[in-house]
């Protein structure tokens, strides 16, 4: 598979690559604490394609470091300012959009407050690891199994 396309310049007819590259995005996994106390974590659902349930995330802006952009798509979406705790990983299967080849930074964040939906967030609600909705957007399901991992592992079965 080639990694760029051959153009020809209109006006001159020089040949020029255009080169295929992932797009850098991010996604934030806020968390929050529930009416109960529990801990929980904001999703929201998606107006534009893909839609459907979603960690709130997006593109990364040129001159924008993905710390910045995590920040700014947490407020866009959910209407939270959070602040940024963790690292949990790298997700670039090339298939995980299916807009483009994207990689994701994912970051896990703490917020308070009440989550409201905002830019292409139709709805933005708090979930537990019990009450996720079956069908999730992108990857997320797989990210969301790394970070439930992350912070308190189902025991192994014998």
């Amino acid at each position: 598979m080639s990694t760029y396309e051959q153009l020809k310049c209109p006006k001159c007819g020089t040949e020029i690559r255009r080169y295929k590259n992932p797009v850098p995005t991010v996604d934030i996994i806020i968390e929050v604490k529930t009416p109960s106390g529990r801990k929980g974590i904001v999703l929201i659902n998606r107006k534009n394609f893909p839609y459907g349930w979603a960690i709130p995330g997006g593109f990364v802006d040129y001159g924008e470091s993905c710390e910045q952009a995590a920040v700014r798509e947490a407020k866009e979406e959910t209407a939270l300012d959070v602040k940024l705790i963790r690292q949990l990983g790298v997700y670039s299967d090339p298939g995980r959009d299916p807009r483009r080849h994207t990689i994701s930074i994912v970051f896990v964040a703490a917020a308070s407050g009440e989550p409201k939906a905002a830019d292409d967030a139709q709805d933005a609600v708090v979930f537990t690891r019990e009450n996720l909705p079956v069908l999730l957007a992108f990857d997320h399901r797989r990210i969301l199994n790394d970070y439930f991992e992350s912070i308190a592992p189902h025991p192994k079965k014998p």
